[in-house]
């Protein structure tokens, strides 16, 4: 892929970016009304979903930054967006166009006042990564091989216009009203913030692994804070497949059972017991190596889960809560689904909408062993999704319910579940994170 010269990092700049994109949605529209005399109803919607999703994207990759970010956050709500969105977006994750050698070179003589070739025995300019907020590259010192992500220029100065920029993309594609949006943009703002501070990533990743150093089978990599900074992190170079190329291997079942295990008690760990998760479940940020271990990587987004949301949100696990009325409207009013100034009917509606969710969304946890290859449960999961974002009566409400906290704990389990069925193991034993504590 061709590396790029130049980032835009003024505001100017970056909302130039943005309206250029606004005005081909504006011409899709157009042509989408003149399909329309021509063409299916279905036929006419799908491509127009291609084609803005094809403008946005290509708009958004070379901007990189929070505004390429909160695609990827949207592209693994896989239910909630039309698919051709879905795939576009989750490009993101790990295949945009990376910095050329210049502007990597800049960014040493800023924080180092070396180049990088001179920090390191031995440094490839050519990035093996690039990312939404930063690209990595192969290093040498102390005999060992690092691994040296470094952050794209401006990327945490712009986060707050960014998000102005893209958040009339993001309501429509969302269907929330700006004033509700609100809360949930600010969420998502303080979780970037704390991404694009690499000197706090770097002290989460050793907590994490240290406090994960009970669970067989899986590594971290360890950290090197002399040849760390604010904007470049260098770490052990890990070496194995990302889990998306993994799960395309010919594995044997029980070798997926054993990685699939090592994900699952890695997640239910950290929400159970550390109250701190992994929030960025992509494939990307997960290694298998040759000897079937599990690797975690980038620590950037982690998302504390504080006991006013766990204990409400786990509570309608239990079969009792979802089933006693009295006590499942106010599980659901202490989560702010409810509002106080719901109707009846509103309240009944949400009711119904989230006793359907759950009864599919917690399958998992309604068993001792559970097998994550079963397709039946990824289409319902999708399927009710699919389903919600199109229901007349759920959209008039605008969306805009739930506390801020749903926002990195749902994506956490939709990426996690959507790990899990590309992984394909048959006999995941849901508790078996409890013998590590």
């Amino acid at each position: 892929m061709k590396s790029i010269d130049k980032i835009p990092t003024s505001k100017i700049e970056r909302a130039s970016k943005i309206i250029a994109t606004g005005a081909k949605v504006g011409r899709n529209y157009l042509k989408y009304y003149a399909n329309r005399v021509t063409k299916s109803q279905k036929e006419a919607t799908e491509e127009l979903n291609v084609d803005n999703a094809e403008d946005i994207y290509d708009g958004l990759k070379t901007m990189k930054g929070s505004a390429l970010k909160v695609a990827q956050m949207m592209s693994m709500d896989q239910g909630m967006l039309p698919q051709a969105y879905v795939e576009k977006f989750s490009l993101s994750q790990f295949s945009v166009p990376p910095l050329s050698g210049p502007l990597i070179t800049k960014t040493f003589r800023k924080y180092f006042k070396k180049n990088p070739t001179d920090l390191y025995d031995t440094f490839d300019s050519i990035s093996i990564n690039a990312a939404s907020i930063g690209q990595v590259h192969a290093a040498t010192k102390y005999g060992k091989k690092l691994a040296v992500k470094i952050q794209y220029p401006g990327v945490s100065d712009s986060i707050s216009s960014d998000l102005a920029l893209v958040k009339p993309f993001a309501l429509k594609l969302l269907n929330i009203s700006g004033s509700d949006a609100d809360v949930y943009f600010q969420e998502v703002k303080d979780k970037l913030l704390e991404e694009t501070d690499y000197e706090t990533e770097l002290k989460q990743g050793q907590k994490i692994a240290d406090g994960c150093a009970k669970i067989p089978n899986l590594f971290f990599p360890s950290y090197y804070p002399d040849l760390s900074c604010e904007k470049v992190i260098t770490m052990d170079f890990m070496e194995g497949l990302h889990l998306s190329e993994y799960s395309k291997q010919e594995n044997s079942q029980e070798q997926l059972n054993s990685v699939s295990q090592v994900l699952w008690d890695f997640y239910m760990f950290q929400i159970h017991v550390l109250k701190k998760v992994h929030a960025d479940p992509h494939p990307g940020n997960f290694l298998v190596s040759k000897n079937e271990e599990l690797i975690a990587l980038d620590f950037g987004c982690l998302k504390e889960v504080p006991m006013s949301f766990y204990q409400p949100y786990f509570a309608l696990i239990d079969q009792f809560v979802l089933n006693d009325k009295k006590e499942f409207r106010k599980k659901l009013t202490e989560l702010e689904v409810l509002r106080p100034t719901d109707t009846e009917n509103e309240i009944v509606k949400m009711e119904d909408v989230f006793r359907e969710l759950l009864s599919i969304f917690t399958k998992p946890f309604q068993s001792e062993v559970f097998d994550f290859s079963d397709p039946e449960f990824f289409q319902e999961l999708i399927g009710l999704g699919q389903r919600l974002s199109q229901d007349a009566e759920l959209r008039k409400q605008n969306g805009g319910r739930g506390s801020k906290h749903f926002i990195y704990i749902n994506r956490t389990f939709f990426g996690l579940y959507n790990l899990m069925f590309d992984l394909k193991g048959e006999k995941v034993i849901v508790n078996n994170y409890k013998q590590y504590i």
